[in-house]
């Protein structure tokens, strides 16, 4: 007798590309917020970025978070942090190693800030898709204009 294989549901591309993103937001060093972002292209994954610090500095889960020290909101004076947003370290990723980032999507954790949208708008980003929002109606407005298409995804 054969036996019944329990049949697993196949994931669409884009639960299949945020979940590959929530794995990589558990990379991130982060101390307030765990952020994870890829790059794809024609179904095809480019590079993936988190938050923290840069290559071979300290981790602020191991000194500390200036922010924090510094009673910094959410969303305010984001120069005054040790990391770079998963966004930022995902565009840093495909420069170093020479892939081009025109016409990719990016899928998400959380809908990127102001800097981040405007790295986005100039790396040629055509599509960003979200799990989850982030309080910067700014960044939104920029990406609106520069007509990249921004989605909360519904998994």
């Amino acid at each position: 007798m054969k036996r019944q294989l329990k049949k697993q549901k196949r994931p669409s591309w884009d639960e299949y590309f945020l979940e590959v993103a929530h794995l990589v937001c558990k990379r991130a060093t982060c101390m307030r917020r765990s952020v994870g972002a890829v790059l794809v292209k024609d179904k095809k994954i480019l590079a993936t970025g988190y938050n923290g610090a840069p290559s071979g500095l300290r981790h602020c889960e191991d000194i500390g978070c200036l922010r924090e020290r510094l009673r910094i909101p959410s969303g305010e004076r984001q120069e005054l942090c040790r990391g770079l947003h998963a966004e930022q370290n995902v565009l840093v990723q495909a420069a170093l190693y020479g892939i081009s980032t025109k016409g990719s999507t990016l899928y998400v954790t959380n809908q990127p800030c102001v800097i981040c949208a405007k790295m986005l708008i100039n790396a040629g980003i055509k599509e960003i898709v979200i799990a989850a929002g982030y309080p910067d109606k700014l960044a939104r407005e920029f990406l609106r204009e520069a007509k990249i298409k921004i989605r909360k995804s519904k998994i």
